[in-house]
């Protein structure tokens, strides 16, 4: 039974804590979609994805009004466009893009995931074609996102996937150079894809979830590191509890918006994904988080630890409170998208070596950093490897979403405004990995993967 203190501590975490719902998002599968004819295909795609989330933001923007919770984005998620690709005689996956685009447009959504290619085993028809269309697809599309899985822990790491991303980054990063290289925003690589996670730019609808569902996404840094600053000076042990409560407490609303999006647009819920996803407003960090647990910046030593506690308690308590919890679920670092992280990385305290380190214990990866743009595409390939040899071991999901600055040097800012936020270019490790890069194959499958 809900009280008038639930009632009323929710409302406070709402207005001063900066507690939402960071997005509903539909998966919509377009395997139906598939046709010889490219043309044909785009077609049906627009046509499905139209009817299907045409009150996809109206039924957010009601919820919202009603419940008085915000819903940050409304978001669409696709079967990945390299399987649809793979039946088109004439294979211009640019065309795919601009259908997405399009749809987008029409039912007024902040941006449609599916633009994929799952490449960890290997390239099949389409997988190539699609990767390489990235970079123009990105450049012509203002709310169309890519991700490319590369690795598993079933079945090791492609590494002629991830020498050929290297480049595609780079040349995104280029394409947009006028833009504060946005495309790259958009683009994420991954190890250990999850088929339901509704956050961008990684979000698709796999191959074997149903036709249509919603999955949401919900946040709260700022209602955690409230949660500790009035707790005082307790232990460790206390802290995690305090976390644990709290992140029961964000998901159960998480829980209600998915269960009333679902019923009102007649769609199967699928997931509630528990994440903790900062913002650049002040108050909404995950770094604020680890610094009010007793670090003097984020980036200090003894910062893995305290983010492992954290990425822990939020699972713990979040599992709780929702009868479907997928996606990433966890703790989120993306240091342009975190005003505590845009801070540690401005004083220095926060270099990517550290940022590696946590992604080990967090639930996702190298994400959002800008970096030098004269990096060499091995670099970045190499960059991309270590980060998914995390996540095959530790049988997890990394990812990498780096920002080549076209034209900008160390301690030089890109802004790209909105949840995406901005920040310094961080210096990287400038000696050469070319040769191992260049090598290819694959990385065998750790034996985690033998579990049967």
């Amino acid at each position: 039974m809900i009280n008038t203190k639930d009632i009323l501590e929710t409302i406070r975490m709402i207005q001063d804590e900066n507690l939402d719902i960071r997005t509903i998002t539909m998966g919509i599968s377009l395997l139906d979609c598939c046709d010889s004819d490219i043309g044909r295909a785009c077609n049906k795609i627009y046509d499905k994805i139209t009817a299907y989330a045409k009150n996809l933001v109206k039924t957010g923007e009601d919820i919202e009004k009603e419940y008085g919770i915000p819903i940050i984005n409304k978001r669409i998620a696709v079967t990945p466009i390299a399987m649809v690709l793979a039946a088109c005689e004439k294979k211009d996956p640019v065309r795919f893009a601009i259908t997405l685009e399009k749809a987008a447009q029409a039912c007024g959504v902040n941006f449609v995931g599916g633009y994929s290619a799952l490449v960890h085993k290997g390239f099949s028809p389409g997988d190539r074609e699609l990767i390489e269309s990235i970079p123009e697809a990105l450049s012509v599309t203002d709310h169309v996102c890519s991700s490319v899985n590369v690795g598993s822990t079933k079945s090791g790491i492609n590494m002629d996937a991830v020498a050929l991303m290297g480049q595609i980054i780079r040349k995104t990063a280029e394409l947009t150079a006028d833009r504060d290289c946005i495309g790259c925003a958009k683009l994420v690589v991954l190890c250990n894809a999850p088929e339901d996670n509704p956050f961008m730019a990684g979000a698709f609808h796999g191959a074997g979830e149903p036709d249509c569902v919603i999955n949401v996404g919900v946040s709260g840094p700022g209602v955690v590191r409230a949660a500790l600053a009035k707790a005082g000076d307790c232990d460790l042990t206390q802290v995690a509890d305090i976390i644990k409560k709290t992140a029961f407490k964000i998901t159960r609303m998480g829980q209600l918006v998915a269960r009333e999006a679902s019923r009102r647009l007649g769609v199967p819920f699928g997931i509630v994904d528990l994440s903790l996803a900062p913002t650049p407003a002040v108050g909404d960090s995950v770094a604020h988080i680890l610094e009010e647990m007793g670090l003097e910046c984020c980036g200090a030593h003894g910062t893995t630890a305290a983010l492992a506690l954290l990425n822990d308690a939020v699972k713990k308590g979040g599992v709780m409170a929702s009868s479907h919890v997928g996606g990433l679920s966890g703790a989120f670092i993306p240091v342009t998208e975190d005003a505590g992280m845009i801070e540690a990385a401005r004083k220095g305290c926060l270099r990517i070596e550290k940022l590696e380190a946590m992604t080990a214990v967090c639930s996702v990866g190298l994400d959002m950093i800008n970096i030098p743009g004269d990096t060499p595409a091995e670099v970045i390939a190499a960059i991309i490897a270590d980060e998914a040899a995390i996540g095959m071991v530790n049988s997890k999901t990394t990812a990498v979403r780096l920002i080549p600055a076209i034209g900008k040097k160390v301690g030089e800012e890109l802004s790209f405004g909105g949840l995406l936020g901005g920040g310094p270019v961080m210096p990287l490790n400038t000696w050469s990995p070319a040769r191992f890069i260049a090598r290819g194959g694959r990385i065998p499958a750790p034996m985690q993967s033998l579990k049967n």
